[in-house]
Order: C-alpha cells, then structure tokens, then sequence
C-alpha cells in the first residue's frame, strides 16, 4: 500500500471541513500497521479511502502498483458493527461473498467449514446472529471477510463494541490468524494497549485535519502467553511512549 500527499475536505454548509492533509503511507506486503490517534482525527476516513469507498481530494492511493478507484476484492474490510445479514445462518452468512463470486459449491463447503474451525464455532454453523454473543458475530464477520481471500484486511475499530475480556480473546484470535496467513493488515483503533499488541508498527496522527506525525516500530516478543507479552518491561515501555503521543495529539485541541 502506498499512499502520497493524501488530503480530503468534507463539504458542510458552514463551510469545508478539513479531514486529512498530506498523509503519506507505505505499508509492505505482510505488515500489520496500527493507526492511532484522537477521536474525529481521520482515522476511519483514511481506512475508507484505502477501501475504495470514498474519494480523495488530492494525493495518490496505489495497491500493489494500481490506484485506487473503488472498492476491490482485494481489500476485505471488517467494521466496528458486525454487518452480518440477520436472516442467514452462520455458515450462509460466511459462504455469502464465495456464492457472489461464483464459487463452486464444493470449494464453497470446504471453505466455510476450515473458517468456523479457524474461528472455534463448531456447533453453531446453523445458528442466526441473534443466537450468538457479540463475540461470536464479529469472529463470523471477520471469517466472511477471509473466505474470498483478500490479500488486505482493513480494520476500523473491529472490536471496539465488545466487553474487556471478549475483545482480548478476539486480538489473540487476530494475532493468531495474521501469524498463520500473514496477510497485509492496516487496523484503526483508539486502544494504545491493542495497537502495541498486535502491531509490527504504529502509527500516530494529529488533530484533524489528520497527518501522520509520529511512528513507532514495535519489535516484542508475542510466542508466549498472553499475559508474558503484555508484563514484559519492553511492551509497557512502547505502550506509555505510544499512548503519551497519542495523548499529546489530543491536548493540542485546546490550544
């Protein structure tokens, strides 16, 4: 992923608002890059971007040496909300982008049923979204993302709407999936401890209108459990380095 010179302004009747102004990324193919910042700062506005739903105003947004024009099945994109459709089962809800593409039929079972393996809900395959906690939905998204094989995941805040230790089982359960796949991840999220865990690399950006202004190479040591990860020194150093620029971001709002 390279981006240059990126900037957008959103169009208000009081006037323009400035989003982004000259964001420049590069993302290397099997990286997991982390985007922190303050609220309202263009964090998702960026991820939108890169997903091909909304325009630039100005810069340039390439995937492997091609622009950006819209969406693609090359970026897979898991939001903070499950958007699973409520009248399909799991295993339909998982299986929906592979019939879409024209898969066929036996490619499409062996598929779903290595995903809800992947993702540890045996037993649930015919189960409705309003039968499964919030967990379970936002593994099952995250599995109808990866069953068309995207070589990009993008990630808005995916498990901000979930309760303390659900939300830790579903990093362990990414980290898992990133390690095994090692696909290109750029995730968005207003957890500093999340971004650390997870990142090969985090990065800052200001107040709105939002631009990159600080970077940090995360170089931890994730093969044992989580609890050794996250009381190591070198993970609690990184992560009060990372949450102080965050918070400096922030604080320059009131002055």
């Amino acid at each position: 992923i390279c981006v240059k010179n990126l900037n957008k302004r959103y169009r208000a009747r009081d006037g323009d608002v400035p989003a982004l102004a000259d964001v420049n990324i590069d993302v290397a193919e099997g990286e997991f890059v982390t985007i922190v910042g303050p609220s309202g700062c263009g964090k998702s506005t960026l991820l939108y971007i890169l997903g091909g739903f909304i325009g630039a105003d100005a810069g340039t947004i390439e995937v492997n040496g091609k622009s950006v024009t819209g969406p693609g099945v090359d970026r897979g994109v898991v939001f903070q909300e499950y958007a699973l459709f409520p009248w399909l089962t799991v295993t339909q809800n998982i299986r929906y982008g592979l019939e879409m593409n024209g898969t066929s039929r036996q490619r499409c079972e062996e598929t779903v049923a290595r995903l809800v393996r992947t993702i540890g809900l045996q037993g649930f395959e015919h189960r409705f979204p309003r039968e499964l906690s919030g967990g379970m939905k936002q593994r099952v998204a995250i599995a109808r993302t990866l069953a068309y094989d995207p070589k990009i995941l993008l990630l808005d805040e995916p498990f901000g709407a979930l309760d303390a230790l659900t939300r830790e089982g579903m990093q362990d359960e990414l980290l898992r999936l990133w390690q095994a796949t090692r696909k290109t991840v750029v995730m968005v999220t207003h957890d500093v401890n999340e971004a650390v865990y997870l990142s090969e690399r985090v990065l800052v950006m200001s107040q709105r209108p939002g631009r990159i202004v600080q970077e940090f190479q995360v170089a931890i040591d994730r093969t044992g459990e989580r609890d050794v990860t996250v009381l190591n020194d070198d993970f609690n150093q990184l992560r009060n380095e990372v949450w102080l620029a965050v918070r400096k971001q922030a604080a320059a709002r009131s002055m």
